[in-house]
């Protein structure tokens, strides 16, 4: 197996068809379909069920496809870091990150290092702080940005300046609304929605003051822009970052926790990585941002996660 047959097998997943696939690739279908055969006398699996029309994939070539597009992604990557320029930085860098208005740190240092380096592409990828440290640890990011409650000990790690604070998220005609703020005893048989890295790290139980299962939690997810909808339906309120605001407009209102709950981001990537001078220069720029001002520490009276472990 090498990474010109990935390809091969990526675009025939994607057209659906050996025709469609050989005129993507500039080839002839009947070397196309042979690597294919090659590849599945290989594996000792069938990857495609062959129909009239279309071709589909099989349970094994469903797995294959994703573990491909890893393998092509890191390949590009690894190519792309080498054959860089000695004489002019470019390059591309990966990034992944929930969606706050934390992330505007990043975002900045992404517009200042590409003034000074044009040729610099910063590629972004949306997750969760589980999604964003699976592809960290695979290579497939440079560098990810995760949100307490998450241990961020086993990577390097720098703390952005603007905490984001926790709170509800409500429809205006919801009792709560009328609320200035939301405190424990308030979520009590609440239906909510949270993210599913509150729940697996259970990252409300020292902020309730009781039992994190007592809640009646009646959907997750990892992003936020389909919990939005749930919340809009009626489906129940959603504990989230104040950042979201934004994207839910003014069609739902944010009503902060009491006592104050704040999370922080953290710029992460490996222990020991070693970076293209593309991302040596964004890494690079992060600090110095940092670095031209104090970073907000609160003023001691407001409450934290407290799960980060640096």
């Amino acid at each position: 197996m090498d990474v010109r047959v990935l390809r091969y097998f990526l675009a025939v997943a994607r057209e659906q068809t050996i025709s469609g696939a050989a005129e993507v690739l500039h080839m002839t279908q009947p070397p196309l379909s042979k690597q294919l055969r090659e590849l599945e006398e290989e594996l000792g699996k069938q990857l495609f069920y062959r129909g009239k029309r279309r071709i589909t994939l099989t349970k094994e070539g469903m797995l294959l496809r994703k573990r491909a597009e890893e393998i092509v992604s890191l390949v590009e990557k690894t190519k792309a870091e080498v054959s860089a320029s000695d004489e002019q930085i470019t390059g591309d860098i990966h990034i992944g990150g929930g969606e706050t208005e934390s992330m505007r740190p990043i975002a900045q240092a992404v517009e200042q290092v590409q003034q000074r380096h044009p040729g610099i592409c910063v590629h972004f990828f949306s997750g969760d702080g589980y999604d964003v440290a699976e592809r960290l640890d695979r290579g497939l990011i440079d560098f990810g940005t995760l949100i307490e409650p998450v241990e961020v000990g086993k990577y390097d790690s720098l703390r952005l300046p603007r905490p984001d604070v926790w709170g509800l998220l409500l429809r205006w005609d919801h009792p709560l609304a009328q609320q200035a703020v939301v405190r424990p005893e308030d979520l009590a048989d609440l239906p909510l929605i949270v993210s599913r890295q509150m729940v697996g790290e259970n990252g409300l139980s020292g902020w309730l003051g009781y039992d994190y299962e007592k809640l009646h939690i009646v959907s997750t997810g990892n992003l936020v822009n389909n919990l939005i909808l749930l919340v809009e339906e009626g489906v129940g309120c959603a504990l989230t970052l104040d950042g979201v605001v934004k994207a839910a407009g003014d069609r739902l209102c944010f009503r902060p926790l009491a006592p104050r709950l704040e999370s922080w981001m953290y710029l992460v990537w490996k222990k020991y990585q070693i970076f293209s001078p593309a991302a040596e220069a964004f890494l690079h720029q992060v600090r110095a941002s940092l670095s031209a001002g104090p970073l907000s520490q609160g003023n001691g009276r407001e409450k934290t996660m407290g799960f980060t472990k640096l």
